[in-house]
């Protein structure tokens, strides 16, 4: 039977997937005020914290951040492309003494000791790409972490795109992108929606059961010798917060990144990132908007979530 981690080692590895990963805030909005939240989020949380694994940390993008603080990091990721662009980042920012890089999934984390680091966390949903091992990854993440855990996964309430294939678009920084993402939204997406009518009924099913993909059809592709897009889970709030406390986490909060930006014209988020001060005004704000209750879940693909252990 072919298994996620064999889907996600396949596809992780692909040798665009580095450069792509890395290109992300100079493309996409949503990008820009996602890692915004997320770096303020582990700044604000970072008191008496010394040691963190960062599963799934691909190129670097909140392990190298922490590093650069000090922190000792244990850098994990399933894509050897992902750990070469990250120790080539942290040589030149001059912390790669802070950090140790080591080629793995997040679905066996047996090599780690109860405990052995102050804080693990997990970004851009890596997490989702295990299942249907996601409830086993959080809880040894919890395992392994003494005093806190940050992760973010998929939510099930903000992944719409089965109503508007094209919403990405309005995100997209730089029109004459080359990004393969960006490139087909803008090229092909857009021009659906004349005629694009959603199938509800699976939609009904999305919600249901949390599943964009259907497992046997992505093995089935991979077995065919390509490389597709791992299946991947997406959560209901109560649900994480459900399998959280189960770990033992206490103090869990969560909060949506970009929740904000969904009401707002395309037109109007690229005028805001191109003014600097602008730009800085707005995720502060957008910080505290999407961090209240009434944002969870409605992030713009993300649920982020804080726990104490």
């Amino acid at each position: 039977m072919t298994t996620s981690t064999e889907i996600s080692r396949r596809f992780w590895n692909l040798p665009q997937k580095a450069g792509e990963e890395t290109m992300r805030e100079q493309t996409f909005i949503d990008d820009i005020i996602q890692k915004a939240h997320i770096e303020r989020l582990l700044l604000e949380n970072s008191s008496g914290i010394h040691t963190v694994f960062d599963g799934g940390a691909g190129y670097g993008r909140f392990s190298i951040l922490l590093a650069k603080r000090g922190l000792k990091i244990t850098h994990f990721d399933i894509s050897e492309g992902m750990i070469a662009k990250a120790k080539e980042i942290a040589e030149q920012e001059g912390v790669a003494d802070n950090m140790t890089f080591i080629h793995g999934a997040l679905e066996d984390l047996s090599a780690f000791g109860d405990n052995q680091f102050d804080m693990a966390m997990s970004f851009d949903a890596p997490i989702s790409y295990t299942y249907p091992n996601h409830e086993a990854v959080i809880g040894n993440l919890a395992r392994i972490a003494s005093k806190r855990l940050i992760i973010s996964v998929y939510s099930r309430l903000a992944w719409t795109y089965q109503f508007d294939p094209a919403q990405k678009s309005k995100y997209i920084l730089d029109k004459n992108t080359r990004d393969p993402l960006a490139r087909w939204t803008l090229d092909h997406a857009v021009g659906q929606l004349a005629e694009y009518k959603p199938d509800i009924a699976a939609v009904r099913e999305f919600f249901k059961t949390g599943l964009m993909e259907k497992p046997e059809e992505t093995a089935t592709v991979y077995d065919k010798g390509n490389s597709p897009w791992p299946v991947s889970y997406s959560f209901m709030p109560d649900e994480l917060v459900y399998i959280l406390e189960s770990t033992g986490a206490k103090g869990i909060k969560l909060s949506g990144p970009g929740a904000l930006s969904r009401s707002i014209p395309g037109e109007v988020l690229s005028n805001i990132v191109q003014d600097a001060r602008l730009k800085q005004e707005f995720l502060d704000f957008c910080y505290w908007y999407d961090s209240q209750s009434w944002c969870v879940g409605m992030g713009k693909d993300n649920l982020v979530a804080i726990a104490d252990l």
